[in-house]
Parts: C-alpha cells; sequence; structure tokens
C-alpha cells in the first residue's frame, strides 16, 4: 500500500497523476478508430504539425494554446483539401504538410535562441509542471472528445470497417474525416505538456492496437482502449516516480509492455 500512497504526498504528482489518467483515456479512445482505419500517420503528423503552431504563436505573444491549436485544426483541413482536390494519396499530403510544420517550428527554434525550458516541453512533455490551467483544458478536451465519439458513434464504425459501404449507405465519410482530424488535432494539443509532440503518436496507437488483439467487436474495443490507456497511464506515472526517468517516455513502455502481454495472451 504504501508503494501507491508515498508518491500521493506531493501535489505535483498528483495533479500530473490526473492529467495523465484523462490524457491516457482522451488517447486511448481516438487511437481506436485511427488503429482501424490504419491512420497512424495522421496521428504522428498532426503532433508534429502542432509544434510548429506552438513555436510561432510563442514568438508571436500569443497563447501556446491558441495558436498550436488552431494551427493543428488548419493543417487537418488542408491536408483534407487537398487529397480531395489533387490527384494525391492521403499518406504523401500528410507527410508533406505535418514535417512542413514541423521544420517551422526547427527551424525557427535554431534561428531564435529565447525559448525557456517550460517551452521545450512541449516537445518532450514535462507532466510534474502541469498546471490547474493544463488541467482544465484537458478536461474540457476530453469530455468534448468523448462527445463527439458519442455522436458520431454509427458514422465512426461504418467508415471505420469499409469506407466504400459506408459511403454507399449514405454516411459523409470525408466529412467524418475530417471532423475527426480536427478533434485529433485537439487531444494533441491537450496531451503535448504531459507527453509531449515526440510521444503522442505511440500513446495513442499503442493502447487501441493492444486492445485489437483481444477482441474484435467496435464498442468493447473503444471500452478496452480507453482503460487500457488510462492504466498505461496511471503505470507509467508510478515508474517514472520510482525509477526517475522522465513520466511521458515511461507511460509509453508502460503501454508497449502491456502490448507484449497481450500478443502473448493471443498466442
Amino acid at each position: 500500500m504504501a508503494f501507491f500512497v508515498e508518491p500521493l504526498q506531493y501535489q505535483f504528482f498528483v495533479q500530473g497523476l490526473i492529467a495523465a489518467l484523462l490524457v491516457g483515456c482522451l488517447c486511448g479512445l481516438l487511437g481506436v478508430y485511427i488503429v482501424l482505419r490504419q491512420m497512424s500517420y495522421i496521428g504522428h503528423g498532426l503532433s508534429h504539425a502542432v509544434f510548429g503552431g506552438a513555436v510561432v504563436s510563442h514568438l508571436l505573444g500569443v497563447n501556446v494554446y491558441v495558436g498550436a491549436g488552431l494551427w493543428g485544426v488548419g493543417a487537418a483541413v488542408l491536408i483534407h483539401r487537398l487529397t480531395t482536390r489533387r490527384d494525391l494519396h492521403a499518406d504523401a499530403v500528410i507527410g508533406i504538410v505535418t514535417t512542413a510544420s514541423f521544420a517551422v517550428g526547427v527551424a525557427l527554434m535554431s534561428r531564435v535562441h529565447r525559448f525557456t525550458q517550460d517551452f521545450e516541453a512541449v516537445l518532450f512533455g514535462n507532466v510534474l509542471g502541469v498546471s490547474e490551467h493544463d488541467l482544465l483544458l484537458i478536461a474540457v478536451v476530453t469530455g468534448l472528445t468523448g462527445f463527439a465519439v458519442a455522436a458520431l458513434y454509427k458514422q465512426l464504425l461504418f467508415s471505420a470497417f469499409d469506407e466504400a459501404v459506408a459511403q454507399v449507405a449514405g454516411v459523409p465519410t470525408r466529412l467524418v474525416y475530417l471532423l475527426f482530424a480536427c478533434i485529433l488535432a485537439l487531444a494533441i494539443l491537450a496531451s503535448m505538456q504531459v507527453l509531449g509532440v515526440t510521444l503522442i503518436a505511440a500513446a495513442i496507437v499503442i493502447p487501441a492496437a493492444t486492445a485489437r488483439l483481444l477482441t474484435h467487436s467496435f464498442s468493447t474495443m473503444l471500452g478496452l482502449s480507453t482503460v487500457l490507456g488510462g492504466v498505461t497511464a496511471l503505470g507509467g506515472m508510478y515508474l517514472s516516480y520510482y525509477v526517475d526517468i522522465a513520466s511521458g517516455a515511461s507511460i509509453v513502455l508502460y503501454a508497449a509492455l502491456l502490448f507484449v502481454a497481450a500478443l502473448r495472451i493471443r498466442k
């Protein structure tokens, strides 16, 4: 019992634990659609695009969350427009738009040397530096995401398994994709302080991939992936505390261990 109670005496750990739990559940929930649609690249790409927006907004004196959020949603809309109006595959468009956005951030950081350590946490994550404002943002985005997934449940279900059939059934698959990409951009924005943009994609994909190994039901996979996301966040936080490693990395490593365990169960 002391193993679990000891870290809770520190306010920064409790606050970070709550933030990590919310982010873990959020990433696990969204990861289901990404894994089933084989869209892992969009999660990885948008996290890098948001970083570019964070750097630009910081230099302009704009709130980092507002600037990065608008940039991420703008990147999602641009990707959608290019894939519908140009003879390009989605993966190529995602690669061009998101890596260009990330390159803008890297270029500006290398040119302007006035970035604080707190801002650099956006890149690598700093869950123990989460403020009450960060917690509120994470909670709001998590709530909105849960509502959006519930509202779009049937559309997501149809388009996740067979997009062609979904189109025939009258599901506006491209609109669903666009809305989901915008939701994903906001989720990445809320998660970057906890995990850092370099690890968010893994936190999104691994719990969902683990759940996919354990069930073939869409609804069960949604619930299981959300729970696994929360469990890996909690486990990773305690691992970070006792082993003294970065919390974002420990959360992802803990998730990877559960994925390996699921692989062994399926054998």
